[in-house]
């Protein structure tokens, strides 16, 4: 039986007993002679039983909404990148994506974004910078054989993760490595690179306050939920967690809800767009994504926080289309 149901169903069966015991605890008017109490005690028994029903009505309408509530609390999100406005500034972007529902949104490190302009706009605005994308995972890799490449690698990390912590957000989005060669990058020795080399900056992300998320890709390296659970579980600290991609990982096969309910709790964030396996890279809505199954894992795990948009945005009115779409798949009003 699903659990909210089933708490439903023993909230009721709890109150019914309540109910009846009221109902059918005997009153002076039942009484025998002999052990009849006072109308004062009479009074009293009548005030236990009115205040037991009025709190089973209460208990069995908050327990009826337990079913229709059972879905996530979810944040609307886009990357900054996302909003092409010409010549605005960055209260001006931020006040437009909070007036179509968007309350949050993730910024690249390092970028030639003015950081003071833009907490001055989160404050503004109240649109929360929630993020940071380590912008140059790609090509400046943790898992590249050249120990001075994966040095400014690490460098960049903790750049993100000083802007993080300045423009208050809580995570650090990490592409950890690509398997690229059988000899020389390959899938263990991107683990085992990456994982020393995202080591060195633990105690800087754990004092600033901010997690290290790891992104899944389509990079050749963590395919399957499996993978990813024990990449993260062997940093043995909450300071690493996971950032899944809905879209991305449809391409290897497994259902994004299954990789939902593997992650678990090791679950930071989500963002998405578009997958299908006929047309690749389609709208938001109009992918192979199962949203129903998807929401119903993300409130499973008891997920509740950013789910935010990676698709390429546009002016107003594409952004307005993305928060519809988005609305509509997330089940959000």
């Amino acid at each position: 039986m699903c659990r909210y149901f089933q708490a439903d169903y023993n909230a009721r069966r709890g109150i019914f007993d309540v109910i009846h015991s009221a109902i059918t605890r005997p009153t002076d008017c039942n009484r025998s002679p002999a052990i009849k109490s006072s109308s004062h005690a009479s009074r009293r028994e009548f005030l236990q039983n009115s205040l037991a029903l009025a709190a089973a009505a209460t208990v069995l309408g908050s327990s009826s909404l337990v079913a229709a509530e059972a879905k996530p609390k979810l944040k609307k999100a886009v990357k900054y990148g996302m909003i092409k406005v010409p010549g605005a500034s960055i209260e001006d972007k931020f006040n437009l994506i909070k007036s179509l529902g968007f309350a949050g949104v993730e910024f690249d490190s390092p970028s030639d974004i003015d950081r003071q302009e833009a907490v001055r706009a989160r404050d503004k605005t109240g649109i929360k910078i929630h993020g940071v994308i380590d912008s140059v995972h790609w090509q400046i890799r943790l898992s590249d054989p050249d120990p001075a490449v994966r040095a400014k690698g690490v460098a960049a990390l903790r750049g993100a993760i000083d802007d993080a912590k300045l423009y208050g957000a809580d995570t650090v989005l990490l592409v950890p490595g690509k398997v690229t060669n059988k000899e020389t990058e390959n899938y263990d020795q991107c683990y085992a690179r990456s994982q020393a080399e995202i080591r060195k900056v633990i105690p800087r992300a754990t004092d600033a306050g901010v997690k290290i998320a790891i992104e899944v890709v389509w990079n050749d390296f963590i395919t399957t939920p499996e993978q990813l659970v024990q990449y993260v579980d062997d940093f043995k600290t909450p300071t690493v967690g996971a950032y899944f991609d809905c879209s991305n990982m449809l391409k290897y096969g497994v259902p994004s809800a299954t990789w939902i309910r593997k992650l678990g709790p090791r679950m930071l964030k989500f963002d998405f767009k578009g997958y299908s396996h006929k047309n690749q890279w389609v709208a938001i809505g109009e992918g192979d994504e199962n949203w129903p199954e998807v929401l119903k894992a993300l409130d499973e795990v008891g997920f509740h926080g950013w789910a935010t948009a990676e698709v390429s945005g546009g002016g107003e009115k594409e952004l307005r289309d993305v928060a519809q779409r988005m609305n509509r798949v997330l089940e959000l009003s």
